[in-house]
Order: C-alpha cells, then sequence, then structure tokens
C-alpha cells in the first residue's frame, strides 16, 4: 500500500438505492405524481425501519401503497421497472476514484434478487454486496452492517459508510461507521440521527474527503 493509500479507509460501503441511485424518480413515476411518490415512499420507510428483522421487501412495498391509498399496479410498476433506476450523477466517478485505494461494498434495504439487480446498474467491481434479506434486518440494525464489514474482513473503525438517509446515521453512529450523508434531496434528519462527518447534496466531495479519512488535522 502506498503512503496515499494509506490515508483511504480500507473499505467504502455504500447504501444503494438512496445514496448511489434515483430510486426517487421510479417511486414517483410508479405512484403517478411526485406527490403520492413521496408520500408512499415515506410510509414505506416508516415500515421498513420500525420492522426490523426481514419482511419480505416486496410485501412492504405493496403495504405501503394500500396504507397510502394507492392502487395495487404502483408496486407491481416498481418492480417492473427496476432495470430503469439510473445513477445520481457523479456516482460512477465517485467509485472510480476510490476503487484504486479501497473496497467498496453496498448495504441494502431490499430483496437479494432486488439488490443485485440495482448493484449490477453500476459497472463496478463490488467486493460485497449485502442485502437485508441476506442478513435478515433491515437497517439501521446493526447486522446488515455488520455482515458486510465481516465479508470484508475489515474492522468498523477502518471504513466509512455513505448514506443516502439519516436513518442509516441510527446505525452506523453505534458502531463507530464514520459516514458521509449525500443528501441529494434535501431530507431532514429523523429525530435522534447522529450528525455525520459530512453531509452534502453530490457525491462531488466524496473521494476527496475519502482521502484524508486516516490523517489528523
Amino acid at each position: 500500500m502506498n503512503d496515499t493509500t494509506s490515508h483511504y479507509p480500507k473499505a467504502v460501503l455504500f447504501d444503494l438505492l438512496t445514496a448511489l441511485l434515483d430510486s426517487w424518480t421510479l417511486w414517483n413515476e410508479s405512484a403517478g405524481s411526485p406527490e403520492h411518490g413521496r408520500i408512499w415512499r415515506a410510509e414505506y420507510l416508516k415500515l421498513t425501519y420500525e420492522c426490523g428483522a426481514y419482511v419480505d421487501y416486496e410485501t412492504l412495498v405493496q403495504r405501503a401503497a394500500r396504507n397510502v391509498g394507492l392502487p395495487e399496479r404502483a408496486a407491481a410498476s416498481l418492480r417492473q421497472n427496476w432495470q430503469t433506476l439510473q445513477p445520481w450523477h457523479g456516482a460512477q466517478e465517485a467509485l472510480e476514484r476510490l476503487q484504486p485505494h479501497c473496497k467498496l461494498a453496498v448495504v441494502t434495504n431490499c430483496s437479494i434478487a432486488l439488490g443485485r439487480e440495482a448493484a449490477s446498474i453500476l459497472p463496478i467491481r463490488w467486493d460485497a454486496i449485502v442485502t437485508a434479506e441476506e442478513a435478515g434486518f433491515y437497517k439501521p440494525n446493526a447486522r446488515p452492517y455488520l455482515l458486510a464489514l465481516d465479508k470484508l474482513g475489515i474492522a468498523a473503525h477502518d471504513a466509512a459508510f455513505v448514506a443516502g438517509s439519516s436513518y442509516d446515521m441510527l446505525g452506523t453512529a453505534p458502531l463507530g461507521l464514520r459516514t458521509y450523508w449525500h443528501n441529494h434531496i434535501s431530507l431532514a434528519p429523523v429525530p435522534g440521527s447522529t450528525a455525520p462527518d459530512i453531509e452534502s447534496p453530490t457525491l462531488e466531495a466524496l473521494p476527496d474527503w475519502a482521502s484524508r479519512f486516516n490523517t489528523t488535522s
């Protein structure tokens, strides 16, 4: 390992469906409008983060749709158009800049099948892909993060996490997993969440932040 690489974390773990991919557009289009998409997604997130132990992802998506008065076709549309997910601007560039220096993994709240489908949208060689289904629990339970770290053979203090919402900080902070929050759509922090190391509406600052991970000010 050269001196430059030694400043990076040994691994960077990513939320997939919010930090790297624009799943908001897919939810909005499936719901019929941005307003309905936001309400549906908020209900889904509430169900996901409250249920803890894994419940079938598509079941939760359908349940959230029913809870907010959307027709069953909304959930079916989301699944049918899953492969239309698009990376956020700068996501691929950030991953390519990080890959020579550290391992890359995703930790995502969905099924094994959908997680692997979504991860394949980004042409990156992932060192680990961990889903809630595989871990048996949804984030922010510690198990998905710990499973990814175990697969990588890396301790939490030697890794960084890139979050898509502040719910992740409820899980990463107790583990000592330093976090970059890619808050692309200006979400409000959830009550009780710990402030990240850095919050940004883009991924532009991520490689530079990672390059100083093991330096002292």
